[in-house]
């Protein structure tokens, strides 16, 4: 895709980073299915450094597309360029759309599909040369605002899920033997970075700006008919603490709370879908909360410019769009991980 609401303000550092340019060579494992949540084989791609070092720091990918269109293969050539211009392995992984499984499945899924991607990667990493205590997850639009979500509220799991109050998450995959309540007890979402691209933090605010009616040209492109993010039963005016439970920027407490992971949050600055003045409220709340977190807008930037290969919306192709947002996603993750 891509479309939802963001900014930028606090710069850093560079270093060239395109996969045409690679430092070094990278190894593919694709399509390894992760889970298969009724029925429906979710996949990943893991890209692996080829460097000497061992267990090496993970990002975990998430693509965008509206939370309808696209999959991994969308964010292929921003896994390979940061594998290859550090010792970082990617995991570029799939979740399910609204529009998989019959047009049935709810955003709370796909977000228990983004949590369970994660907590694969720390049960399986390790074979692939990964460290599981080093895990970062990453995100563009949709995507983003699921890696946000990581971030924010991988402590509020239960068994139940959505099924009944109070709501929480029940992720797609869980360790052998523990419960979705153990997982939370032991923070074994836990996460130690995060980078969000052009990314929404506010289900009520997309709600408002029409994504779940028949304007919203997101739902023609998937070939499904518009209905709401829970279906036809659940509504954002009669039930808007489903919407919120959804919402990112409703999970931000103080660090001497709890401390999140660091975050850097990135914007173009002609965004009109993912607006750069929300994502600098998100920023600043969580600065005023004593939570680190990096912020840069990028001149002349529109929205997707992550996105692989070419594209006519932003006229051009990854290696050059893509640049200096992949530079200092990569000296991020560098500072994060001491690389």
């Amino acid at each position: 895709m891509r479309r939802f609401i963001t900014y930028s303000i606090s710069l850093f550092f560079i270093s060239l980073c395109s996969a045409a340019f690679a430092d070094h060579d990278i190894k593919h494992v694709k399509d390894v299915v992760w889970a298969s949540p009724k029925g429906f084989n979710l996949t990943l791609d893991i890209a692996i450094p080829e460097t000497k070092t061992t267990a090496k720091p993970v990002l975990v990918i998430f693509h965008g597309g509206g939370f309808l269109l696209n999959n991994k293969s969308i964010m292929t050539d921003l896994a390979d360029s940061i594998a290859s211009k550090t010792d970082v392995i990617t995991v570029n992984a799939n979740y399910r759309l609204l529009s998989d499984v019959e047009n049935t499945t709810t955003i709370n899924e796909i977000i228990e599909d983004g949590m369970g991607a994660v907590l694969w990667v720390k049960d399986n990493i390790k074979q692939y040369g990964g460290d599981p205590s080093k895990v970062a997850v990453t995100g563009d639009s949709a995507g983003g605002h699921l890696a946000a979500m990581l971030v924010v509220a991988g402590r509020h799991l239960n068994s139940d899920g959505f099924a009944k109050k109070p709501l929480g998450f029940k992720p797609t995959y869980l360790p052998k033997g523990m419960t979705a309540e153990q997982v939370a007890n032991k923070d074994g979402l836990k996460i130690q970075a995060a980078i969000l691209s052009y990314a929404g933090f506010n289900l009520l605010r997309m709600v408002d700006n029409g994504f779940e009616g028949g304007g919203n040209p997101f739902w023609q492109w998937a070939h499904a008919k518009p209905r709401g993010f829970f279906g036809d039963k659940i509504n954002a005016k009669d039930n808007p603490e489903y919407y919120l439970a959804l919402s990112p920027d409703q999970y931000l407490v103080s660090a001497k709370e709890y401390t999140f992971a660091p975050q850097f949050i990135h914007v173009g600055e002609l965004d009109t879908l993912t607006k750069p003045e929300f994502a600098k409220t998100y920023v600043e709340q969580l600065t005023n909360l004593g939570q680190s977190v990096q912020f840069k807008m990028y001149p002349g930037k529109s929205h997707g410019f992550l996105d692989s290969g070419c594209n006519d919306y932003n006229h051009g192709c990854f290696k050059d769009l893509s640049k200096p947002a992949v530079d200092d996603m990569v000296s991020f993750l560098n500072s994060v991980f001491k690389l």
